[in-house]
């Protein structure tokens, strides 16, 4: 282990320069990127023209404190800050024409009939999270758990957009976020949203098996922490292990800004 752990150190030190020390090193959280610690720095740079941010489940019932998660999710959410960082991200792909995708999560009546589920599959079927009529029903939507939050329907709703078909599980293998953005000619993801070691850690996955450069916003997420286990905390080593990058919102805003 010691050894896999020196070359870990080699390789960041050969890829970011410099000379690590106890005192340089920062360990990633979510308000803070990490430096010199210990993994390779690959980097990710936005551009105009082939970077997108995609954002993951900007709904009611995970973000509010009337949604049916807030239980568990709303002291990760308020730490963190997600619904403001999450705005910010919103705003700053409208007022720069950088494009935004959105990856939603409804059920529909039939869904709860499936047979195999997993754990939180269960869990958010019990809950009626994300349920809607139908796909062609908008019936009750508005202002329910499934409908955007209040302060990103200008955001989402105008036009411009992109909003995929729904995920059903946790990634975009069931929708068509892929197409979407490989339509577009997109080919580098910003990534954030909910919820961090469910929805936004498989898209991450996902995105990166299908060939895209993924950065993650470690502040525009957060997941549940219960009694015994803590979503985000694994979700953010992961993001560290897997992703080209992760940073915070205000960095990244205004590198969007420099870039469009």
């Amino acid at each position: 282990m010691k050894k896999i752990t020196s070359i870990y150190t080699a390789l960041c030190l050969t890829l970011c320069g410099g000379s690590a020390t106890a005192q340089d090193t920062v360990v990633a959280a979510a308000d803070r990127a990490p430096v010199n610690d210990g993994l390779p720095m690959p980097g990710f740079e936005i551009t105009k023209g082939d970077t997108a941010i995609v954002i993951t489940d900007p709904q009611v019932d995970f973000l509010s404190p009337s949604g049916v998660t807030w239980g568990v999710v709303g002291k990760s959410v308020m730490e963190n800050k997600t619904v403001r960082n999450l705005e910010h991200l919103f705003k700053a792909a409208h007022d720069t024409g950088m494009p935004m995708f959105v990856s939603p999560h409804y059920y529909f009546p039939y869904d709860h009939n499936w047979k195999i589920e997993g754990a939180l599959e269960v869990l958010m079927h019990s809950l009626h999270m994300f349920d809607r009529e139908g796909p062609l029903n908008l019936d009750g939507f508005s202002g329910s758990g499934a409908d955007w939050l209040e302060q990103y329907k200008q955001y989402i709703n105008n036009g411009h957009t992109v909003v995929t078909s729904p995920h059903k599980v946790y990634g975009p293998d069931t929708n068509d976020l892929v197409l979407q953005l490989r339509k577009n000619g997109i080919s580098k993801v910003v990534l954030a949203g909910m919820s961090a070691n469910l929805c936004t850690e498989s898209h991450m996955r996902e995105l990166v098996e299908q060939g895209f450069d993924v950065m993650i916003v470690t502040d525009a997420t957060a997941a549940a922490i219960t009694e015994h286990y803590d979503g985000y905390a694994a979700a953010l080593t992961n993001f560290r292990f897997i992703a080209s990058r992760i940073d915070t919102t205000e960095t990244i805003v205004a590198e969007i800004k420099a870039a469009f």
